[in-house]
């Protein structure tokens, strides 16, 4: 059965059930040393609290492993965002989305990632327009930007958690 989570970030949400994947700090950190960067505020906590699954039925923020490794892992997604690169305006440009680190998605394409040089400057990389967008500054405001802001989707209000199986 579910539950609800009460907390300073992520005020109220209620996990669809209790059976989370949560990610340890260890595995966080060992992301952090492969990537040579730490990870924005609030991923941390927000993997540990949650895990894998996704928030409001729209946003997944990967595990540190799916981060490193993976079909979507920042090298796999480097080498698409170089071959296919569409988003001409905003404030990301290619060259320095290419030194990005892909921390989520939505389930409509649209990307979330930062840059090394400001780890807590989260863009957006919208599957359906060519712009990016600023997100917001750490995790907790990028991702109420990508479920509140009304910008790329209409408004989610309603915030559960679903994991998700290995």
């Amino acid at each position: 059965m579910g539950s609800l989570v009460v907390d300073r970030e992520w005020a109220e949400t209620y996990l669809v059930h209790d059976e989370l994947r949560r990610a340890t700090d260890e595995q966080v950190s060992e992301a952090e040393a492969a990537l040579g960067v730490r990870l924005p505020d609030g991923y941390r906590e927000y993997v540990q609290t949650f895990g894998r699954g996704s928030l409001g039925h729209y946003v997944r923020i990967y595990a540190p492993a799916d981060i490193i490794r993976g079909g979507n892992s920042v090298a796999e997604w480097r080498k698409r965002i170089d071959e296919y690169w569409f988003w001409d305006s905003g404030p990301l440009k290619k060259e320095k989305a290419l030194e990005c680190i892909i921390i989520g998605d939505t389930f409509d394409g649209d990307e979330l990632v930062f840059h090394p040089s400001d780890r807590n400057r989260l863009y957006v990389l919208p599957r359906n327009e060519e712009k990016s967008f600023v997100a917001g500054t750490g995790l907790a405001q990028a991702i109420e930007w990508l479920c509140g802001s009304g910008v790329l989707t209409e408004a989610i209000t309603q915030r559960d958690f679903e994991p998700f199986d290995d």
